[in-house]
Parts: C-alpha cells; structure tokens; sequence
C-alpha cells in the first residue's frame, strides 16, 4: 500500500483546481496566481509521471532519444504479480484522478472562452496539456498491456491446441 503516493497524486491535481477556482479571491495578482498554478501543474505531471503511476498502478512512459537523434516513446506495464501490494483502490484513484482532472480542465476551457477571460486561456491550456499527456502515457501503458497479455493468451491457445 501507498498512502502517501495516493495522497500526493490527488494534492497537486486538486490543489491546482481549487488555486485556480479561488485564487482571485485571495490575490490582486494575475502573475502570481498564474505561477502558482502552474506550479501545482508541473509538480503534479512530474510525480504522477515518475512516481504514482509506477507505485499505484504499475505503469511508465517516458521518451528516449537513440544515437540518430530519433525520438522514440517507450510505455511499460510491470507484471500483474509484481503489483500486487498495490490495492485496487489505490488503483481506482489513480485512474479517477487521471481522468477526471482532464475533463474539468476542459470544462475551464470552455468557460473562460465563453466569459472572455483570455489572460486565463494559457493556463488553461497548459492544464489540460500536462494532465491529458500524462493521461494519454498511462492509457498507452494500459493498452500495451492488454495487447501483451492478448498475446500471451493466444499463444497459450495454440500451444495448447497444437499439443492436441
């Protein structure tokens, strides 16, 4: 189990949702709400990237560059035994986590185009760009897994059928 892992996942992600919902509230300063912010948005695709999803769910990405100067992006999905510390909860938050904050960063999209905020649209995007990259990381990491285990269990049916 990973309390503190859990904990964090959902500190930055929320802490960012709520700077941004009430930060007018409690600053004169767009500068220093934005920087905040955005803060809270780095930290947050840093940990989730590098440090959640490995403990939580089992799952990386992360971009490698070869000696040709081409980029190539690698996800990886751990063995299912080797996660079993990891409780299905745990589990569950991360994924809710992972794809609910997207959605509200989107609904904040439309609001501030709709209410003319302009200044706010850069942070916006930057949200919705951070969490929907990592977003997009872990389901690449999830389906290569499914394809993975696919794999395995077919070749486990012709295996099988052959020795018939």
């Amino acid at each position: 189990r990973h309390p503190l892992a859990t904990f964090f996942h959902l500190f930055f992600r929320v802490s960012a949702i709520v700077t941004y919902l009430f930060c007018d509230w409690f600053s004169n300063s767009f500068v220093a709400c934005f920087v905040t912010i955005l803060l809270l948005l780095s930290f947050d695709f840093w940990s989730v990237k590098n440090v959640t999803g490995r403990l939580l769910v089992g799952l990386r990405w992360w971009n490698q560059i070869d000696e040709d100067g081409k980029s190539h992006w690698v996800f990886e999905a751990k063995k299912v035994s080797t996660i079993a510390a990891s409780t299905e909860v745990e589990a569950r938050i991360f994924w809710l986590g992972l794809i609910i904050c997207p959605a509200i960063w989107t609904v904040f999209f439309f609001s501030t185009l709709f209410s003319l905020k302009l200044k706010w649209l850069a942070l916006v995007v930057a949200g919705i760009s951070l969490q929907t990259a990592n977003l997009y990381g872990y389901i690449h990491c999830k389906l290569g897994e499914q394809k993975s285990i696919s794999r395995i269990t077919s070749s486990f049916f012709v295996a099988v059928d052959v020795s018939k």
